[in-house]
C-alpha cells in the first residue's frame, strides 16, 4: 500500500513536471524523473522510521502497545515484502480464535520469522518474547520496545522468569497477544528442536488458547533477499489448544504435545534427531 502510494504520487509529480517540457524531451525525462521521486519517497519513508526510533528510550518501561509504531511497521511490511521477493502463503487461519488474546508458538530458523508473523498477524497485536541482544539492533530493537516485545535472558533462569511474569501481565491486562519461539534458539542445522517448557507457564497462568504454528522456507529468506531471489514461505496454523484441553497438563506435557504437532507438520527432514 505505502509503496503503491509512493509510486502513484511520484508518477503524478513527474508527469506534472515533464509534460510542459518542449518537444518530445518529456518522453525520456518522465521515467527518470519518476524514478527519482520514487527513490526520494522511499528515502523519506526510511527517515520517518529512523526518526520514530530515535526518540525511543529503552530504559523507560513501555506500558502500552503503541498504535503509531505498530501501524507504521504493519504498513511498511505490507508494502515491502512482496516487492522484495517474500511470497507468503497461509493455511489454517480460520482456526484462529475469533476474539480474545492468545499465546502463539512457532518454530524458529531465521531472523525473518518475526517479520513473517507480524505480516501474517497484522492487526492482532503480537508482542514477542525475544532474546535481549535484539534490543541493540538498529531501529528494530527500539520499535520492538514500543510494541511491548519483551527481552529475555536465556542464560539466567531468574531473569527469564521476570519476562514470563511480564508476559502474563500483558495478557491479563488485555494489552496484546504473546508470540514465542519455544526452542529458545536458532539452531545451526535449521531444524526443529525440543522446547523449553517454561514459556507455557504463560498459558497456564492466563488460561488463553495456545495457537500452534509452523513456518517453512524462511531459513534462506535473508540470503535470497541479498541475492535478489524469490522466497516462497509457507505459514500454517496447525491447531488451537484451548484452556480446557490443557487444564490438567503440566508445562512439560504441553510442550511435548505442541512439539509433536509441529514435528508432524514439518516432516522428518526438518526435525532434528535428539
Amino acid at each position: 500500500m505505502l509503496l503503491g502510494v509512493i509510486i502513484a504520487v511520484s508518477f503524478a509529480a513527474a508527469l506534472g513536471i515533464c509534460l510542459p517540457t518542449a518537444g518530445l524531451t518529456w518522453l525520456w525525462l518522465l521515467p527518470l524523473t519518476w524514478l527519482g521521486f520514487v527513490v526520494l519517497g522511499i528515502v523519506l519513508a526510511f527517515l520517518f522510521l529512523l526518526l520514530l526510533a530515535s526518540v525511543v528510550d529503552l530504559k523507560k518501561e513501555q506500558k502500552e502497545d503503541s498504535k503509531l509504531y505498530r501501524k507504521t511497521i504493519e504498513l511498511y511490511l505490507q508494502s515491502a515484502l512482496r516487492p522484495l521477493g517474500w511470497q507468503i502463503t497461509t493455511k489454517g487461519m480460520e482456526k484462529l480464535p475469533k476474539e480474545g488474546r492468545f499465546l502463539l508458538v512457532c518454530n524458529h530458523v531465521s531472523l525473518a520469522d518475526p517479520v513473517v508473523l507480524l505480516r501474517v498477524f497484522s492487526g492482532k497485536q503480537l508482542a514477542f518474547i525475544s532474546k535481549r541482544e535484539n534490543q541493540s539492533m538498529f531501529i528494530v530493537g527500539k520499535v520492538m520496545h514500543k510494541m511491548l516485545c519483551q527481552p529475555i535472558n536465556r542464560e539466567n533462569d531468574k531473569e527469564a522468569l521476570k519476562t514470563i511474569v511480564k508476559c502474563i501481565q500483558i495478557l491479563r491486562e488485555d494489552k496484546a497477544s504473546v508470540a514465542v519461539f519455544p526452542e529458545g534458539y536458532i539452531h545451526e542445522d535449521k531444524k526443529l528442536h525440543h522446547f523449553r517448557p517454561g514459556v507455557f507457564k504463560i498459558a497456564k497462568k492466563t488460561e488463553v488458547p495456545i495457537v500452534v504454528c509452523t513456518m517453512k522456507n524462511t531459513k534462506d529468506a535473508i540470503s535470497n533477499l541479498l541475492h535478489l531471489k524469490r522466497t516462497d514461505i509457507e505459514f500454517s496454523v496447525l491447531d488451537v489448544i484451548t484452556p480446557q484441553q490443557y487444564a490438567d497438563l503440566g508445562t512439560t506435557e504441553i510442550a511435548q504435545q505442541v512439539y509433536e504437532l509441529m514435528a508432524a507438520d514439518l516432516g522428518p527432514d526438518l526435525v532434528a534427531e535428539e
